[in-house]
């Protein structure tokens, strides 16, 4: 076609540039949100008073609103930002639809609100990263598949024939999202905000660990990516280094991400084979992870200058430098031996705080930073203030990295000492304590100092946004026209780069292949996780308490997964087995120590010390970090939702008799009246229709339905 013709083929459009403003102020918002939550419970555990006796303000309840809201709400909102900015432009179409793009941006933000109404509250499933009860599941499924049809609907009406690599990347979000999503949600309701998990025990935990390690790998690292290879050229003038090394990167990354997962169940009850190919395709991600940073990186050669002068450079070397070493890092963490170390240790919260905070906070910050002065046609209110933050970011994530390193290897190292005599150096969980605390304090600095630096991101933005003006950015570009027979040039990926349709299927194809390889087997295949015939349902009074212990965020700070280490079998008792948890619905494995695990709890201790200590933990074990929990000594145990639980579990093949059901509320009654009576002879208050009551059951009922050396 020549020059002329092109020329009178043209269309004129506008780009929506008001919906990437309004993820953008999100995006600013929720961030603050999410960083206040995260110093406060930083400050509680160096300062444990601060949880304040009020249920909405502990450790247990704020930690899941911390998560919620940095991934979901921060992170989210700044990939929504720049996705529809830079897709637009490079499909060279204003999106499919303006008020399918309304309707993502106030979902989504409905969304987050309804979390932060209901984890505070108590109200949450356990399931890490997928905290969230089933209506808004429903939610988020049905918001994402908006963001689908939005996304797929303008790259079918795109007036540029290729895919750019940031568009691969994209494709391959959306569509895995929806998968981990979807599987890792499913659910039976109870109620209208309370549900059970359909998988149990070992299926469980492997279920949302597949779910939990690819929601890092496809909600914070492939979307992160695609910005990249979008951003980083524009703020560095300069083309991506290397298209094959993309192409490389792309299809090596999401095909052995998603094999990963195992990883987070070393030395765990999983069977052992799928513990061996989830550190196998750890180890094998290094390559493409690296292929990627070096691919960011070398994008700014002959514009190392500005690294020197220009905050928005130093925010996304930075970031991508983040992205490398976090990608360095997690495969080494799924070496077994070095697992064996750093598995429910601080180590692990200094590695995802790197990845969550380092590369994806400083990338949002830079982006942003480059991003807003366009939005708003104006320049950067104060690059010092921007140079600034990024001093502030960087020392304050660099002490909360290096303090959360040095406490997960001293808790390791402490939690496997013996002295000479064979006996554990530190036998009580309180003797590690004193060793940690000065890390709490430091991090909790290093956090705030993070924190301070947003406020100022914000403050900076706002006053550019107050300078500038809002305006829809016109282009122009021919209509795509059908491709002649043969015309096509450039070998089978550039070839593929043009068929979207083809393309989203191969980009499928690859990431449900190790999904598929590691779950079907473990769910469809009974025999892979073996029964015990001692081990027994929950009572109807267990089970109340149980999800107490999940309503108080328990699983927050303990573990119930004994690994087969002779320190821990020393510590807790047996080992844990995979027949323990056929009827845990969800799991409750746990992925960090902050108190001691309690698989083995049950007898340990008469009811009268899990009643002081849960009034006064510091009352049973000095020096504690745990908070007081006096509502539960107040808040009435609701029993109306027990035969619905009761049934809930008979679906899922839990043995429970039709008159077990029917008859559940006085069962629980009676052993709550077995355990009152049993306190009040000893002087206590009369707690038979308290929610403590229920807790103490379960407490006392975990781990006691083998005995010691018992086999599977």
């Amino acid at each position: 076609m020549s020059s002329q013709a092109a020329q009178g083929n043209l269309e004129h459009f506008e780009y929506d540039d008001a919906i990437v403003r309004k993820f953008t102020i999100a995006t600013m918002i929720w961030g603050l949100v999410g960083m206040l939550v995260g110093v406060i419970i930083a400050f509680e555990l160096a300062a444990p008073a601060l949880n304040m006796d009020l249920p909405w303000t502990t450790f247990g309840r704020l930690r899941p609103l911390h998560t919620n809201a940095v991934i979901f709400a921060f992170v989210g909102n700044g990939f929504f930002a720049g996705g529809y900015y830079s897709t637009q432009r490079l499909l060279k179409a204003r999106m499919f639809s303006d008020k399918l793009s309304n309707i993502h941006f106030w979902g989504w933000q409905l969304i987050i609100v309804s979390a932060a109404l209901t984890l505070p509250f108590g109200i949450t499933t356990s399931k890490e990263y997928a905290e969230l009860e089933w209506p808004i599941d429903i939610a988020i499924a049905l918001i994402w598949v908006v963001f689908a049809i939005n996304f797929f609907g303008t790259m079918a009406k795109r007036r540029e024939r290729h895919l750019y690599v940031a568009i691969w990347f994209y494709v391959a979000s959306i569509v895995t999202v929806a998968v981990l999503h979807i599987v890792n949600s499913l659910a039976l309701p109870v109620s209208f905000l309370k549900s059970y998990s359909v998988f149990a025990g070992i299926q469980d935990g492997l279920v949302q660990w597949w779910y939990g390690h690819n929601a890092v790998a496809f909600f914070l690292t492939t979307p992160y990516l695609g910005l990249m290879y979008y951003f980083m050229p524009k703020a560095a003038e300069r083309p991506v280094y290397s298209y094959r090394l993309s192409i490389v990167h792309f299809w090596s990354l999401i095909f052995l991400y998603i094999w990963a997962g195992p990883h987070h169940l070393l030395y765990t009850a999983l069977p052992d084979w799928a513990q061996t190919l989830g550190s196998v395709f750890s180890i094998m991600l290094i390559a493409p992870s690296w292929g990627g940073m070096i691919n960011g990186l070398l994008t700014l050669r002959g514009a190392w200058d500005k690294l020197r002068t220009d905050p928005i450079i130093k925010f996304l070397v930075v970031a991508v430098t983040f992205y490398g070493m976090s990608t360095f890092e997690g495969p080494m963490m799924s070496i077994k031996t070095v697992n064996s170390l750093s598995h429910y240790t601080n180590w692990t919260i200094g590695h995802v705080h790197a990845g969550g905070l380092g590369w994806n906070g400083f990338f949002v910050f830079g982006m942003l930073y480059w991003l807003v002065p366009r939005l708003w046609k104006t320049e950067l209110h104060s690059k010092s203030l921007a140079t600034t933050h990024f001093w502030l970011a960087l020392v304050g994530m660099s002490l909360y990295v290096i303090s959360m390193w040095i406490a997960g290897v001293s808790e390791g190292l402490m939690w496997k000492a013996f002295d000479g005599d064979g006996r554990l150096v530190y036998g009580s969980w309180v003797d590690t304590l004193p060793s940690l605390m000065p890390m709490y304090w430091v991090r909790a600095i290093g956090g705030t100092m993070y924190f301070v630096g947003a406020i100022l991101f914000v403050l900076n933005l706002v006053k550019t946004i107050n300078k500038g003006q809002a305006f829809e950015e016109k282009a122009s570009a021919p209509a795509l026209t059908p491709l002649a027979a043969g015309a096509e040039h450039g070998g089978f990926h550039r070839m593929l780069e043009g068929k979207p349709l083809q393309f989203t299927v191969w980009a499928t194809v690859a990431i449900i292949i190790g999904g598929a390889a590691e779950i079907i087997p473990t769910i469809a295949i009974e025999s892979n996780v073996p029964t015990i015939a001692s081990v027994k349902p929950y009572t109807p009074l267990e089970l109340e308490g149980r999800d107490v212990y999940i309503s108080e965020g328990c699983y927050v700070c303990h573990s119930q997964m004994i690994r087969p280490f002779r320190a821990e079998t020393e510590r807790y008792g047996e080992y844990s087995k995979a027949g323990e948890f056929v009827y845990d619905h969800p799991f409750q494995f746990g992925s960090r120590r902050i108190g001691p695990d309690l698989h083995r709890v049950g007898g340990k201790y008469p009811d009268m010390w899990h009643y002081n200590h849960m009034l006064d933990p510091k009352s049973t074990s000095p020096g504690s970090i745990m908070p007081r929990y006096p509502w539960l000594f107040e808040d009435a145990l609701d029993l109306s939702l027990t035969s619905s639980k009761l049934s809930v579990m008979k679906t899922f093949k839990v043995p429970y008799t039709d008159e077990e059901v029917a008859g559940g509320v006085d069962a629980a009654r009676a052993q709550a009246a077995t355990i009152a009576d049993g306190l009040t002879k000893q002087g206590l208050p009369d707690i038979r229709e308290k929610k403590i009551v229920a807790l103490i059951a379960y407490l006392q009922r975990l781990g006691t339905d083998i005995k010691k050396g018992q086999k599977p």
